[in-house]
């Protein structure tokens, strides 16, 4: 199996670099858009590694580059998956609806377990990029960018009684 998704990938691979020469491919160990350099990162062995791909291009083609607020990402992952969708029937890519809703979901646990107060375990407000404050006990805490590795989530003040 491992074999024909190595195919399956490469043929992708090939009809993007065509279709958008302006933007590199590069094998990596995870998937993800650098707006930067105009860089999608791909994981060849990945079985969903097609899907992946084309939503990555699709950060691309959106110019998708940055976000302030978390709720901006969870928008930029809906609006990549949905312009992912419209490139996978013309690349002839079947997208489920359960791998939208997957990757979805890894973005909302993420974003669930950085806004989860540390002090009370409440629901917190995100006051900046890496930043939140807890309506109920008034603790205040930051956060770790964290998506490829452990959360961190530190205390900037005591919470208030």
């Amino acid at each position: 199996m491992d074999a024909t998704i190595m195919q399956s990938i490469t043929s992708l691979i090939v009809k993007l670099e065509n279709d958008f020469s302006h933007f590199q491919f590069v094998v990596g160990d995870t998937f993800y858009w650098d707006g930067t350099s105009q860089t999608v990162w791909y994981d060849p062995h990945d079985p969903q590694a097609q899907q992946l791909v084309l939503h990555e291009v699709s950060h691309g083609i959106l110019k998708h580059h940055t976000y302030q607020k978390d709720i901006e990402l969870i928008t930029m992952e809906r609006q990549a998956w949905a312009k992912a969708q419209h490139l996978a029937s013309y690349y002839h890519v079947s997208i489920g609806d359960a791998v939208i809703q997957d990757t979805l979901d890894t973005y909302r646990t993420w974003l669930h377990a950085r806004s989860t107060c540390p002090a009370c375990a409440n629901t917190g407000l995100q006051t900046a990029p890496s930043s939140y404050h807890c309506l109920a006990c008034n603790q205040k805490w930051q956060v770790n960018d964290a998506k490829n590795c452990r959360l961190i989530r530190r205390r900037i003040n005591k919470k208030s009684s």
